[in-house]
């Protein structure tokens, strides 16, 4: 698909009002239409008039409009204008999603829950990334390849940007950068989904079936299995879905919690090949398990003995996925792949610390029992695909490309009443290829997509920079907001041979960040700097020497300076990564307004970063490279392309 020019819609921040926050409380049958959930009225908006569809999601700004509510079909939202709250007026916000049996969806600072701070109109809009997924308004969280298009369902609330009456969005690409939004795939309009259609994975038969598997969260708070699939399999776009008739197909088995059965996976094939089988995330007081059925018509439903896992002291397992990975090859395998030379990544988001965590092991598809490699490393204890703010993960099988992608939502960290009043809150990731690391054999590599690499524009590279004990260098680039960055460090080898002292604590999380030096560390980048560096965001490395005598690398983003503004987070993320032998210091970070996505030693440890700076915009960010080890010198090169932005918009259904 060609690139378009995309320009982020210019609202009037300051002076809008905001949004009245919706209540915390599930919506009661009586308020949704019922019948058939695919609505006339939305179809028939959008094939009057593209135009007048874009120019009424323009004038939308913080609130439900009548127009608005007439393209998206529905009657929710109507409200009178609220008044704006003042600072003052401000209270703690509400808790979103544990009262229907979810993890929390409202942010909140440890210490400051009443702190603000006075965004303009230019730094909210700022905020808003170019290149990444989001929706035009208001709050997001199975994808599949059809027909020549990828298509990505992701959880929506059309009403407001905060979580709460769950929908899945839609939208579709060719090269999984462009998008282009479509029609509500799914609403809750049905006594077993009236509370949200949750997540949800989609199969493909190999007849070309699509089948829909997806939690609903019924009148009563609860937690049920569903079904749906595609009115026509000859569309390309998937327009038109189906609910079964005999939903739920699923619902809590004896000694699971009503609000404990949720995310059901991707089915893969039994053994005998005469069956499908799918996992669900659950726990057993605080042992989180994964479940496992089998089905032949997607209809019906026999519960295997026993967990395909368990581990205890890890909480409820939310968005389970379980898919093989080659030992040997690059190409990723579709899911009902086993055998020898496959090994198989079982990964859950933890309810309990909003992470989301995988280890490698080995399936039993006769025993239905999955052992992981080093049970140092199990699922919740182990290895994270993402050290920063990431979550409720998924992946699928991409069998244009023969490749796995992987998705994760990365919710905002700023205040909810910003949130609010900017009108939009979280994003989806650059989509990333997953693959097994041949050369460590104990953890997989995560990378963006290659199709990323097509908005890169003017390069600009610096080679063999020196940066002695303390040192920071200024990059000058035309676009510090939209870059994609590349830098190796090499260190002199020297350095190990002499006196190190032992720093065998050392945690990204507790350490200080870039600003506590230590002998062989902490170098690499900082991006969105100001230019006195009152605000930044550093991208580094720290090694450190063992007890043992041996030396651990650490990869860190350090938000504690990104922002003066008091009212987000501003923590460390980080984890230690495989550095072997004659590997330089490598690390990779998409930069797109405030979101950082960083990637170590090809994607061996990865974090995402939310920021808000209040100077480091537009043309006042700055990018650096840095030193402020206390003894030893880096040698840095780095490329740096500007990144252009992703062309996201209504799909023109009148012009098919």
């Amino acid at each position: 698909m060609a690139a378009y020019s995309f320009t982020r819609p210019q609202y009037d921040l300051e002076n809008a009002a905001s949004y009245t926050s919706i209540p915390d409380q599930p919506a009661s049958a009586s308020s949704t239409p019922a019948g058939h959930w695919r609505s006339k009225k939305l179809l028939a908006g959008i094939l009057f008039s593209s135009v007048f569809l874009l120019s009424l999601i323009l004038l939308f700004v913080n609130q439900q409009s009548e127009s608005q509510t007439k393209v998206n079909g529905t009657n929710q939202g109507k409200s009178s204008t609220p008044k704006p709250i003042s600072p003052t007026a401000r209270t703690a916000p509400p808790s979103r999603g544990v009262s229907q049996g979810v993890s929390e969806k409202t942010f909140r600072l440890a210490s400051v829950e009443n702190a603000t701070y006075s965004w303009t109109n230019a730094i909210l809009s700022w905020q808003r990334t170019a290149y990444h997924f989001q929706p035009e308004h208001n709050w997001m969280n199975g994808p599949l390849f059809h027909k020549g298009w990828y298509h990505l369902f992701y959880q929506y609330n059309p009403d407001s940007a905060v979580w709460g009456n769950i929908t899945w969005g839609h939208a579709v690409s060719k090269d999984l950068i462009h998008w282009l939004h479509l029609p509500f795939a799914m609403v809750p309009d049905h006594w077993y989904d009236i509370n949200g259609v949750w997540t949800g994975s989609a199969t493909i038969l190999p007849d070309g079936q699509i089948v829909m598997l997806y939690t609903g969260d019924t009148y009563d708070v609860k937690q049920v299995q569903c079904l749906a699939y595609p009115a026509n399999l000859s569309d390309p776009l998937l327009l038109d879905w189906v609910k079964y008739s005999g939903n739920p197909v699923l619902v809590p088995p004896p000694g699971i919690g009503a609000k404990d059965f949720r995310d059901p996976t991707t089915a893969w094939l039994s053994p005998d090949g005469d069956k499908w089988r799918i996992t669900i995330g659950s726990k057993v007081n605080t042992t989180g398990i994964s479940l496992v059925y089998e089905t032949v018509d997607f209809k019906t439903y026999d519960m295997l003995d026993g967990y395909m896992h368990a581990v205890p002291g890890t909480g409820m397992w939310e968005c389970v996925d379980f898919y093989p990975v080659s030992m040997s090859e690059i190409n990723g395998l579709d899911t009902s792949v086993s055998g020898s030379g496959v090994k198989h990544v079982l990964k859950a988001s933890l309810d309990d610390d909003k992470n989301d965590y995988y280890a490698l092991g080995v399936y039993d598809p006769i025993e239905d029992k999955w052992i992981p490699d080093d049970p140092k490393l199990d699922v919740g204890i182990g290895l994270r695909y993402d050290y920063g703010k990431y979550y409720a993960s998924k992946t699928f099988y991409d069998q244009n490309k023969q490749r796995r992608i992987l998705w994760g939502w990365i919710r905002e960290t700023d205040s909810e009443y910003a949130d609010i009043w900017k009108g939009w809150a979280s994003v989806q990731s650059i989509p990333r290829t997953v693959m097994f690391d041949q050369k460590t054999g104990s953890n997989i590599l995560q990378w963006p997509v290659s199709e990323v690499e097509e908005l890169r524009s003017e390069i600009v590279e610096f080679d063999n920079v020196k940066l002695g004990p303390g040192s920071i260098v200024p990059l000058k680039v035309d676009t510090p907001s939209q870059l994609d960055i590349v830098a190796s460090f090499e260190i002199d080898e020297d350095a190990f041979e002499g006196t190190v002292e032992a720093d065998a604590g050392y945690s990204c999380p507790t350490s200080g960040g870039a600003a506590n030096r230590g002998e062989l560390g902490p170098f690499g980048v900082i991006v969105l700097g100001d230019k006195t560096l009152s605000e930044g965001t550093p991208i580094y490395f720290y090694v450190t020497k063992g007890t043992n005598g041996k030396f651990e690398t650490h990869f860190c983003a350090d938000e504690l300076r990104s922002s003066l503004a008091p009212d987000v987070d501003k923590v460390v993320y980080g984890s230690k990564v495989p550095v072997l032998h004659g590997e330089k210091y490598s690390l990779r970070s998409l930069v797109d307004h405030s979101i950082v996505e960083s990637f170590a030693q090809g994607g061996r440890t990865v974090i995402t970063s939310r920021v808000y700076p209040t100077r480091a915009v537009d043309g006042a960010a700055r990018v650096y490279l840095f030193n402020n080890a206390t003894k030893v010198s880096v040698t840095a090169s780095v490329k740096m392309w500007n990144m252009g932005s992703a062309d996201i918009r209504t799909f023109p259904l009148n012009e098919q």
